[in-house]
């Protein structure tokens, strides 16, 4: 049986939809940001909102990649649109596309993780020095941080 990788899963689902010990669920600290806000930068250098749920976004995507054996780009050489892939499009309904991407890949990676085997935990994450079992606890951490931000923002625009 796979406990590890399930209680990881769920640690993954509590922070986007659940009840985090910590605050606030990621769909909590996003719901009622509307686009404009979301674009804003009441830190002139600061990343804004829709910058923070896309670099997310492409983590998740970097993790459920590397599962599938495809490496993640090393730091020296990640070129920064992928780290914080561009804003495209910037109106209302490419803002929900994003939010709804978002929540999407991450219970999506969640459930790939709870099928995932414990006994794979120690393998080395492909691109990677370190083990799977430390990429999934880091995609927990990442958005748990990255949620802090979004929330101060948000406090500041309303």
């Amino acid at each position: 049986m796979n406990h590890l990788c399930k209680h990881i899963s769920e640690q993954l689902v509590s922070t986007f939809e659940g009840e985090a010990w910590y605050g606030d669920s990621m769909r909590t600290i996003l719901e009622g940001i509307k686009c404009e806000q979301a674009l804003s930068r009441p830190i002139p250098s600061a990343h804004s909102i829709w910058e923070l749920v896309r670099h997310l976004e492409a983590w998740c995507q970097f993790s459920s990649g590397a599962v599938r054996g495809i490496p993640i780009p090393g730091w020296p050489q990640m070129p920064q649109e992928q780290d914080f892939p561009a804003i495209v499009k910037n109106d209302d309904q490419a803002w929900k596309q994003d939010r709804t991407s978002l929540f999407t890949s991450h219970l999506a990676l969640a459930e790939t993780i709870e099928k995932f085997s414990d006994s794979r935990l120690e393998e080395i994450v492909p691109g990677r020095p370190y083990k799977f079992y430390r990429l999934f606890q880091s995609v927990i951490q990442h958005a748990v941080y990255h949620g802090g931000q979004i929330a101060l923002l948000k406090k500041t625009l309303t």
